[in-house]
């Protein structure tokens, strides 16, 4: 099977995909940080390259309920934040980017973004389903919706631990921060390939 992994430049997804296997790319403006095939540049240049999967994590700064606060001014809401007076122009970008990925011709299709915003699922449509890292063995909680189209939900693998770190709010602060917070688990990424790799 042909999978396109959008918007990754960790390698998680594609190499548990490679792993079982299949032909799998990951794609992203970043270079990739684990060697294998990878296309730095815009995944609209690739997107009709007759891939079966996609599977694609499109930024969500301006997409999820953890920035609305940014959105408009503390004094008056009618009014943008004046710290970031584009930030409504930004999110409607973000919701275009995110429909050509949703929209692109390809079968198998799940998009993948943090709890969004009441507008932002107007645009772009309900998630199909919401998955943690505890579901699938590690004990952490970082929520992902997960858009599908020709592909069943992800079938839980681990019940719920005792203890469960919210690994997002204890990220180490630095440079760095933000690219370990949006990484996907590699339980997440097995049960993936596990999953649908054939389905």
């Amino acid at each position: 099977m042909k999978v396109l992994v959008a918007c990754e430049y960790s390698g998680r997804v594609r190499d548990a995909f490679i792993a079982r296997g299949h032909d799998a790319m990951s794609c992203d403006l970043l270079p990739t940080d684990s060697e294998g095939p990878h296309y730095q540049g815009s995944v609209l240049d690739v997107l009709n390259a007759g891939w079966d999967l996609l599977i694609a994590h499109p930024p969500c700064t301006f997409l999820t309920l953890a920035g609305a606060r940014w959105f408009y001014d503390p004094a008056d809401k009618s009014r943008p934040h004046p710290q970031y007076p584009n930030r409504w122009q930004d999110r409607d970008e973000a919701i275009e980017f995110f429909l050509k990925l949703k929209n692109a011709p390809i079968k198998k299709k799940c998009i993948e973004n943090s709890q969004p915003l009441g507008y932002v699922t107007e645009r772009v449509g309900n998630f199909t389903q919401k998955v943690q890292p505890w579901m699938f063995g590690e004990p952490y909680t970082k929520g992902a919706c997960l858009w599908l189209e020709g592909l069943p939900k992800l079938v839980p693998t681990h019940s719920k631990p005792e203890k469960i770190i919210a690994a997002c709010h204890h990220a180490s602060p630095g440079p760095e921060r933000w690219k370990e917070r949006s990484t996907t688990y590699k339980s997440i990424a097995a049960a993936m390939a596990a999953q649908w790799g054939g389905s």
